[in-house]
């Protein structure tokens, strides 16, 4: 199986690259990368969600699609699981996805992320493959 997403030496930050075939498999990784910087353990598919995010770019779509995982972990104790469906718009403008996780009082956490940074941010396509690179302020 291919490396869906790996972690990157930071000083004081989580740094991490996530990868993908297609754009909605590297942000799907880059989730879950998200999820595993702050929780190692397993967690249940138990609640289903659909989430929808706007932004002008591939950046700041990346950027709203993280926050908007953060916000339901701060405001509804949901922790993901993985990423059901997604869907990027051609004009990667908008972002629909239907994610599925449980509720985070189940599981311990390692980090609490503070905000997602667009600092070393990017999203590029390379050699057919797309990497996504993404500093979380913990």
């Amino acid at each position: 199986m291919a490396e869906k997403f790996k972690f990157l030496e930071h000083t004081a930050d989580i740094k991490f690259q996530a990868f993908g075939s297609s754009l909605e498999e590297a942000f799907s990784n880059s989730a879950l990368a998200m999820k595993e910087a702050m929780c190692k353990e397993k967690i249940k598919a138990k609640i289903r969600k659909k989430i929808k995010v706007k932004g002008k770019d591939n950046g700041s779509l990346l950027y709203n699609f993280l926050e908007e995982l953060l916000f339901l972990l701060d405001s509804e104790n949901f922790v993901l699981s993985g990423v059901e469906k997604i869907k990027i718009s051609k004009d990667k403008n908008n972002l629909a996805a239907e994610i599925i996780g449980d509720n985070a009082k189940n599981y311990e956490f390692d980090l609490d992320v503070k905000a997602v940074t667009y600092n070393s941010m990017f999203v590029k396509q390379e050699k057919g493959k797309f990497i996504i690179q993404v500093v979380l302020d913990v």
